[in-house]
């Protein structure tokens, strides 16, 4: 087949899952992976003869709805390249916004801590892009943890890991102050799950995803209150929020005694990250 026909060809198996545009997209990634080749190539000679190993298989999986990252096993992140498996939650772009904003504003930190780490896409690119610090991270996901420590080790980030449950003790297993400390927590509430797109719903880790709708901030919450023991004075919170619950949070930062709390829109002019100050 020619690598048009490649394209076309799994198009056609994606479109009843994303639409046509979408499922496009997809497939020109897929097939540009798998082939070993620029994503332009597909583009500049689309009549090209192509082989692609592997692509019964990967169609499979992708007409099943499972996320291209994880049939490829990786995914960009912050201008690097992150493994990602299932049971390991995909970096997304807003994050890329959250970490950019801390890169900027955290330069003189001496210790810096990531709660929930995930893939470590958070920690691992703090660490390179502000070398000077100390780069802790924690996770109470073995999966995660394993993904995480194998993109330190690729990626040669000086960051020490840790497992750790956000919700509790989180104090005692990072007895130091911090300067500053970054969260990704689960914030959809539970009542947002059957309106996800399946791909995200079936197959991302619920726990890294769901809360209980009576309590959707129970992560910021936690982590707020032990940051009051393990920040630094003046010390940072930094979170990625549920847009929704942006006031709520505030609310709760206020409460907790943190000041200077600022919050950050996304493109779409969406509420989307959260820093507070620790008096």
């Amino acid at each position: 087949m020619t690598r048009r026909e490649t394209v076309d060809r799994l198009t056609a198996c994606l479109v009843p899952l994303y639409g046509e545009r979408e499922a496009r997209a997809i497939a020109r990634s897929a097939v540009a992976e798998l082939a070993g080749i620029p994503l332009s190539a597909l583009l500049t000679d689309p009549g090209a003869e192509l082989a692609v190993e592997g692509l019964a298989e990967a169609e499979a999986q992708l007409a099943a709805g499972k996320p291209l990252q994880y049939v490829v096993g990786h995914t960009e992140f912050y201008g690097r390249r992150f493994a990602v498996r299932e049971g390991v939650l995909i970096p997304r772009p807003e994050t890329e916004e959250l970490v950019d904003r801390m890169v900027r504003s955290e330069r003189g930190a001496r210790r810096l801590l990531d709660v929930g780490t995930g893939s470590g896409c958070i920690a691992a690119s703090l660490a390179l892009a502000l070398p000077e610090a100390e780069v802790y991270a924690a996770d109470i996901s073995d999966a995660a943890l394993t993904v995480a420590a194998e993109n330190f080790q690729q990626l040669d980030a000086k960051v020490t890991l840790r497992k750790a449950d956000a919700l509790n003790g989180l104090e005692t297993v990072f007895p130091k102050r911090f300067d500053a400390i970054v969260s990704n927590p689960p914030y959809v509430p539970e009542s947002d799950r059957a309106a996800m797109h399946p791909n995200v719903r079936d197959h991302e880790p619920a726990v890294a995803l769901f809360v209980p709708d009576g309590d959707r901030i129970r992560f910021y919450r936690a982590i707020a209150q032990a940051g009051r023991r393990m920040l630094a004075p003046g010390g940072r919170l930094w979170f990625e929020i549920y847009e929704h619950a942006a006031d709520e949070v505030v609310r709760m930062l206020g409460g907790e005694g943190y000041t200077d709390t600022e919050v950050f829109r996304d493109l779409f002019d969406k509420p989307r990250m959260v820093c507070s100050r620790l008096n």
